[in-house]
């Protein structure tokens, strides 16, 4: 897939006015979204706990997750999770983009609209 970046607004969910801009690599291969951890505590961002991540070389590590507000292109989510990452790290991960409603198209190098599943539930009665 091609690589590509988009413009977010992000902020924190408790304290809306601590926002700011940020430009992310989108990488449906992550997770959770990545942002410098000085950015995030710029904001007021708080780790809620410790998650484990394996990483492409098969390293597992253990790092701090919180949650932001984003919007990206009109699409926003209220509160996602997010990686405190290393500086220089600015990753859009595949459970954002999907409380997006959002996919990458790697030939158009941008993010479209995805339809939802609403499934009906079936109960069997034995």
């Amino acid at each position: 897939m091609g690589v590509f970046r988009v413009k977010a607004r992000i902020w924190n969910p408790f304290k809306p006015e601590n926002a700011t801009e940020v430009e992310l690599i989108v990488d449906p291969g992550a997770t959770y979204t990545v942002l410098p951890a000085n950015v995030l505590e710029g904001l007021g961002i708080k780790a809620m706990r410790i998650t484990r991540l394996r990483l492409v070389d098969n390293r597992v590590l253990e790092k701090p997750l919180g949650e932001i507000g984003i919007e990206i292109e009109g699409y926003r989510a209220s509160a996602t999770p997010v990686i405190f990452g290393d500086e220089d790290i600015y990753l859009l991960g595949a459970v954002t983009m999907e409380q997006l409603g959002l996919a990458p198209d790697p030939l158009e190098k941008k993010l479209k609209p995805t339809e939802a599943l609403l499934m009906k539930s079936i109960v069997y009665i034995i």
